[in-house]
């Protein structure tokens, strides 16, 4: 393809992206605000971070077994007051991965717990299990298993907690410009992935944020989701999707962008198709923040009632003249 058929391609495609971004920007995101998400509103003093429970893949389970475990031991982990799920990690989020070693007759499951720059923070040995129940992956003897090794994953977590305040104190004190860590954009075609992160990354600064690649210090994660699907006519709908999440896992929102090109138009070089998505993406991102740093109660009000003048006090009363 010529590059001037390319061009007025790409032209096509940054004309229509800002209306259709209009449409993602109607959508009302108020009813996140303010919302804690999972097990944090029953703790205390929620921690600022999820525990993203996988299933896992090495501990001698199937995985419909692999699931199940998953689901007990999240579930487990929230009874002691660890804000847990089993689910895939989110950017932010504190991965545990799940193994299992045959010791003889019996399998012994491992729990290791890393941050979510992937460094490892951590180990706790289970309990050791007999074979042919671990191998029966019956519901029940997987709850019985998470419940009793739950507890030495929350001393391993709250070992770590205590080293991380000793040494930095201030690690998540919320001060000088909103730290959000850019956890890059995946299955765009071309170089959508690396062009429109590099683009995201400079739109975010411009906005006064301060986006770094890995999690730590970082209040608030955002990512991009792109989905090529072919459609009839020899055109390609391009769906991207930027996600918003903050570090106990809640999604805050989404900025959803959706258009139609001739098909293999973006199989290339993004270039200023790249630019115009992240620009109009970024207003849509800066909503999401907003609503979930100030929800509505905490919106100032005016002070109607306040600016009323005092009544006046009533005349004083005339005496007759002598």
């Amino acid at each position: 393809m010529r590059w001037s058929d390319r061009c007025r391609q790409a032209a096509r495609l940054l004309r229509l992206l800002p209306a259709v971004l209009l449409l993602a920007a109607c959508v009302d995101m108020r009813p996140y605000a303010g919302n804690p998400g999972g097990a944090a509103p029953r703790l205390v003093l929620p921690p600022a971070y999820r525990i993203a429970v996988p299933p896992p893949q090495q501990a001698l389970l199937t995985d419909a077994g692999a699931q199940a475990f998953a689901r007990e031991l999240a579930e487990a982990l929230q009874a002691n007051e660890v804000p847990a799920a089993a689910t895939d990690p989110n950017p932010l989020d504190w991965p545990l991965t799940v193994t299992a070693e045959r010791q003889g007759q019996a399998v012994r499951p491992r729990y290791e717990l890393r941050d979510a720059d992937g460094v490892s923070l951590g180990t706790a040995e289970g309990q050791a299990v007999p074979l042919r129940l671990w191998g029966g992956e019956a519901a029940a003897q997987f709850k019985a298993v998470a419940v009793a090794d739950a507890p030495a994953v929350a001393e391993l977590l709250g070992r770590v907690e205590a080293a991380r305040k000793a040494s930095d104190p201030a690690a998540l004190a919320g001060k000088g410009p909103m730290r959000i860590r850019l956890a890059g954009v995946k299955g765009a075609p071309g170089d959508g992935n690396t062009s429109l992160n590099a683009r995201m990354r400079d739109f975010l600064i411009k906005l006064g944020y301060l986006p770094q690649d890995g999690a730590e210090g970082a209040t608030y994660a955002v990512q991009g989701d792109v989905k090529a699907v072919d459609v009839p006519g020899g055109q390609q709908r391009i769906e991207l999707q930027w996600i918003v999440s903050r570090r106990d896992g809640h999604e805050l929102g989404r900025v959803v962008q959706l258009n139609e090109v001739p098909r293999g138009t973006l199989n290339g070089l993004w270039g200023d198709v790249a630019y115009v998505v992240a620009e109009q993406a970024a207003g849509g991102i800066r909503e999401v923040l907003q609503n979930a740093v100030l929800p509505p109660e905490e919106a100032p009000k005016p002070a109607a009632a306040a600016a009323a003048p005092p009544e006046p006090p009533p005349p004083a009363p005339r005496g007759r003249a002598g």
